[in-house]
């Protein structure tokens, strides 16, 4: 007979199929789970962030009690709370004399905390390709690109296969997808819901307790449990999966959502499997609903991108967190966290993400990403904020998507080339500069788009790195064409204004 277990479950690990859980015993096996300071405080997180995985916790908690489990649940303002997950197994462990197993956390911060507790580990299996199936891929392969995993997890799922072949005759459908969105009435919007009692407690309780961290809690509309994260999926795939490949790297000044699912929090905290959301995506395919670049470039979100950068955080551990390879060190300008800026990109970006605590992958990427890359800031601090300030930031899915793809710290493990762009990108992909007290089209002078200046001055001070680059050679010969005096002046300007951004001034 096997010895009862005090099962420790942690606030993005919701999900009855968590290995611990299964065959579980409730007669004999208790649960903890437990709100803790230490959690929401390592970076400052968006209270919104923070009541979704508290609010989402007890409710996650009254699921299993009425599964007939015994759950020793904390709350954050409980007099005997000791403050921190160590603290708390061990409270627990005094007071059940049970030995504590728990699914490993995906932060190597929390791993550390609690490595010298006699807690038996279990593998995260709710990811597709577990952690030593991506070291046997990654093994010997002299470039880790996510396009050649993607197929093998095409393969492995069947996910969009036709016996050996993808569905369509090709992998990718890039091609078809990524134009610039218009204006639409009639967009559908995301479901979003109403907070419930629980929900309203943990709101008015965040509100007291986190009030100076950057964000707006108010209005709070995300779903909390399955059963809302079940029926946000299903809305997206009948109302918005048909036209969310065309917009997905789109975007409108004051349109947040777009086409975009919004089911990346449902994801990283366990309400929604992978594998489920993507079958539930091909099945609008194959019925006819959704045409196959949408649902093929929504796929490869999830078990391409996602499943790829929780294989890169496992397999290069912690010190991961420390990659600088372009050596970059100028503080995080003051417009991160809602200074004053007269980039209109930057300002959108920065403002939904401070009210909504959301903002899709291109804004974090070639918008705040690129100004931050550009702007040569220590990538550290660009982690930290990323880490803070978004819903769906959990350290093995964001540490990978900005030291790697968005600051190219990593030296090019996930990307071949850093994503950087002028102020011809954002225009070209979004309505932003219309409006906007730079022009774009000018690439000297006062009035100069930022983005202009800093992308050649970027792309002249590490040419060194780069020059020899099949995928930027393009760049440097448009460079090299231009007349000199040109040249001298953007590269003049280009410094001034990166040191005027690094002193904290206003761009």
């Amino acid at each position: 007979m096997e010895h009862a277990r005090l099962i420790v479950v942690f606030g993005d690990q919701l999900s009855t199929e968590l290995a611990s859980l299964r065959g579980a015993d409730p007669a004999r096996d208790v649960v903890m789970m437990a709100e803790v300071a230490s959690e929401a405080t390592p970076v400052p997180h968006n209270p919104q962030k923070i009541a979704l995985v508290f609010a989402a916790m007890r409710k996650f908690a009254l699921r299993l009690q009425a599964l007939g489990f015994r759950v020793l649940y904390t709350r954050l303002d409980d007099a005997d709370n000791a403050g921190s997950l160590p603290a708390e197994v061990l409270r627990r462990m005094a007071e059940t004399g049970l030995d504590p197993a728990a699914v490993l956390p995906g932060d190597w911060r929390l791993r550390a905390a609690l490595d010298a507790l006699p807690i038996a580990w279990l593998e995260d299996d709710r990811f597709i390709c577990g952690s030593a199936d991506f070291q046997a891929w990654a093994a010997d392969r002299k470039s880790l690109r996510m396009e050649w995993f993607y197929r093998d997890m095409r393969r492995k799922t069947g996910l969009l296969m036709e016996g050996a072949k993808p569905c369509g005759g090709e992998w990718n459908y890039d091609h078809d997808n990524r134009n610039k969105a218009a204006r639409d009435l009639l967009r559908p919007q995301p479901l979003r819901f109403t907070p419930d009692a629980v929900v309203a407690e943990v709101l008015d309780l965040v509100e007291a307790r986190f009030a100076s961290h950057f964000g707006r809690l108010r209005p709070f509309a995300w779903p909390t449990d399955r059963d809302q994260a079940l029926q946000a999926m299903a809305h997206f795939m009948a109302h918005s999966l048909p036209r969310f490949g065309q917009e997905q790297d789109a975007m409108l000044a004051g349109e947040p959502w777009l086409s975009h699912s919004l089911l990346s929090p449902c994801l990283n905290l366990g309400l929604l499997s992978p594998l489920e959301v993507c079958k539930a995506a091909e099945a609008e395919y194959h019925a006819g609903h959704a045409p196959i670049a949408a649902v093929e470039g929504f796929i490869r979100q999830i078990i391409g991108w996602r499943e790829y950068v929780r294989g890169i955080w496992a397999l290069k551990g912690p010190e991961y967190l420390q990659s600088n390879a372009l050596s970059h060190d100028a503080p995080l300008p003051p417009v991160y966290w809602g200074g004053k800026t007269q980039m209109r990109c930057m300002a959108d970006a920065v403002g939904q993400t401070r009210d909504l605590a959301y903002a899709h992958h291109i804004q974090r990427l070639m918008v705040t990403g690129n100004f931050a890359l550009l702007a040569g800031v220590d990538p550290a601090q660009v982690h930290e904020w990323y880490l803070a300030v978004y819903i769906d930031a959990f350290e093995w899915v964001e540490v990978p998507n900005t030291l790697g793809m968005s600051q190219f710290a990593d030296g090019g493990l996930l990307g071949s080339k850093p994503y950087v762009a002028s102020g011809a990108y954002i225009d070209r992909m979004s309505d932003y500069c219309g409006g906007c007290q730079y022009k774009v089209k000018e690439k000297v002078g006062e009035k100069a788009c930022p983005f202009n200046l800093l992308y050649w001055e970027f792309l002249d001070r590490h040419r060194e790195r780069f020059q020899g680059n099949p995928r930027m050679a393009q760049m440097y010969r448009t460079w090299d064409k231009m007349d000199d005096a040109h040249c001298g002046r953007v590269l003049v300007e280009g410094r001034a204004l990166r040191a005027r951004i690094a002193a904290g001034g206003v761009v």
